[in-house]
């Protein structure tokens, strides 16, 4: 999930297939992280079966989150995530030979480029700072 504030990774899970449980999983983890009551975070997915689950739904309701959902074949509502997987393919899959590659390394690869992404990689939007650094300049980090 992508928080279009600074473009930062807020929650990810890794899998083979695309489920609920996986959906659900990165969904709980950002709800424990909105603490303020007055909040309402906008939670936008595409269309995919696993983001109409009705335990995706409830989640969304009970946490009191907005939810928002692209229209039939419009890959521009998904622009965030769409250019963070556009960069991810670039600047880790492409350049690699990953024919002797584990799952379990394949998965460790990508959480380390997510963590590298959020913490060191600079974006020219956020004054040259990683999304980390800009929010800790903002004082809404720790």
């Amino acid at each position: 999930m992508i928080d279009c504030f600074d473009g930062m990774v807020v929650s990810w899970s890794i899998g083979t297939r695309p489920d609920a449980e996986r959906v659900n999983t990165m969904l709980d983890a950002v709800i424990e992280t909105v603490t303020a009551s007055s909040d309402r975070p906008v939670v936008h997915s595409d269309r995919g079966g696993h983001y109409r689950w009705p335990g995706r739904l409830s989640r969304i309701a009970e946490a009191k989150l907005i939810r928002s959902m692209s229209r039939k074949a419009c890959s521009p509502d998904n622009a965030a995530c769409e250019g963070f997987f556009g960069r991810l393919k670039n600047e880790l899959f492409h350049s690699r030979d990953w024919l002797n590659t584990t799952i379990d390394d394949f998965v460790s690869a990508v959480d380390s480029y997510i963590r590298w992404s959020n913490e060191a990689r600079i974006k020219i939007s956020l004054r040259s700072r990683s999304p980390i650094e800009y929010r800790r300049t903002m004082g809404i980090a720790a």
